[in-house]
C-alpha cells in the first residue's frame, strides 16, 4: 500500500497560494530549470479528450518584457479607470486593486513572464467550458508548483486587450489562444496565509439552487 499524501502540507499549499504582486522579488533571477520543473508538473493536469494542447511561452528577454509591459499597462488602464469610479467594496478589495496598480508599474521588471496558451480558437461559446477547462487546471498546477518552491505568481489578463500585438511580438500563431499572463518571481518572505472567505456552508447548495443544508 502506498503511503498517504501529507494532507497537512497539501492543505497548507492549497490555502496559501496567493495572487502575488507586491511581494515579487524583481531582482532575483529565476533559473530556467526551476520553471521547467514546475511545467513538468503542470502538464500532468487533466485536459479535454487528452488532447494535451497546452503550449507555454516564457519571456525573459528584457526588450520583449518591456514591450509586454506597455501592452499590459495599456490593457489595464481602462479597467483601472472603471474601478476608480466605482464605490469601494471594502478594505480587502481596495488592497487588491492597489496591488494590481503596482504590478502594472513593475510588470516589465518581473524576471519571467509566462503566457499559457492552448491550440485552437473558440468559435462557439458552447465549447468555452471544455476549451478553457483544458488549460486552466494546468495553469493552477503550475502556480502551486511555483509556490512549493518559494516562487509567486498572479493570474492576469490585461495584455489580452492587445492579444494580436502580443502574438506578433512573440510569434504566436493565429490558431493558438493565449489564456493568461503569469508574472513569475521568487517571493519576498514566505508568510502567506489563507484569505478571508465566506463560510462554504453559505455558498454550497444541496440538490437545488439556494437549498442550504439545515
Amino acid at each position: 500500500m502506498s503511503a498517504p499524501i501529507d494532507t497537512q502540507a497539501t492543505d497548507h499549499l492549497l490555502t496559501t497560494t496567493r495572487a502575488v504582486r507586491r511581494r515579487l522579488d524583481l531582482d532575483r533571477p529565476v533559473p530556467r530549470e526551476v520553471l521547467l520543473d514546475c511545467l513538468r508538473l503542470a502538464i500532468q493536469a487533466p485536459t479535454g479528450s487528452n488532447q494535451q494542447g497546452w503550449r507555454w511561452v516564457i519571456v525573459t528577454d528584457q526588450d520583449k518584457r518591456a514591450r509586454l509591459g506597455e501592452l499590459y499597462r495599456s490593457g489595464g488602464a481602462a479597467y483601472m479607470r472603471a474601478v476608480g469610479q466605482a464605490e469601494s467594496r471594502g478594505a480587502q478589495q481596495d488592497r487588491v486593486q492597489d496591488s494590481a496598480r503596482y504590478l502594472m508599474e513593475v510588470i516589465d521588471r518581473v524576471p519571467a513572464l509566462v503566457i499559457p496558451c492552448i491550440e485552437g480558437r473558440i468559435t462557439d461559446v458552447r465549447h468555452a467550458a471544455g476549451f478553457f477547462g483544458s488549460i486552466h487546471p494546468a495553469i493552477w498546477s503550475f502556480q502551486l508548483a511555483l509556490r512549493s518552491r518559494g516562487l509567486g505568481s498572479a493570474w492576469t489578463s490585461f495584455h489580452l486587450a492587445h492579444e494580436e500585438e502580443t502574438a506578433e511580438l512573440l510569434g504566436i500563431p493565429p490558431d493558438v489562444t493565449q489564456a493568461a499572463l503569469l508574472p513569475v518571481a521568487y517571493t519576498i518572505g514566505a508568510d502567506f496565509k489563507p484569505a478571508k472567505r465566506r463560510p462554504v456552508e453559505e455558498i454550497t447548495y444541496w440538490d437545488s439552487w439556494g437549498h442550504l443544508e439545515k
